[in-house]
């Protein structure tokens, strides 16, 4: 009646509808995954829209008027001078801008700091040993 080729036909039909059924399932977990993905991107969208209008309002320049002028006896706020603006020249000079150091002081400074190669502390008491 059965043949060995009717047995194996059937395995393989059972094995290919299992390994579809598993394919399906899984499948299905990732799109449910992605769904809930989507919904925690929405709500942190939402929010960070939420945050930004709430942002806007409190820095309103009006609000920010009223505030002071209810709080200007416990804060002592005054403006700003155009005074206490630093400008770049008053700046002090960036580290690469420094002008570098003579090669002849710079062995000096170095057989110096051989020779005189104690361990003292600091002058600041902290009490660790400098090199």
């Amino acid at each position: 009646m059965f043949r060995t080729l009717d047995v194996v036909m059937i395995a393989v039909m059972t094995a290919a509808a299992t390994v579809t059924y598993s394919i399906k399932h899984q499948a299905e977990n990732k799109l449910e995954q992605v769904r809930k993905l989507d919904a925690e991107i929405k709500l942190e969208e939402d929010t960070i829209d939420l945050l930004k209008a709430d942002w806007a309002l409190l820095t309103q320049p009006n609000r920010l008027n009223r505030l002071v002028k209810a709080y200007e006896t416990d804060l002592k706020l005054v403006p700003t001078e155009s005074t206490q603006l630093a400008q770049p020249s008053e700046l002090p000079m960036a580290t690469a801008e420094l002008p570098a150091l003579e090669p002849e002081k710079d062995d000096k400074v170095a057989q110096d700091g051989k020779k005189t190669k104690k361990k003292t502390t600091d002058a600041i008491q902290t009490g660790s040993v400098a090199n």
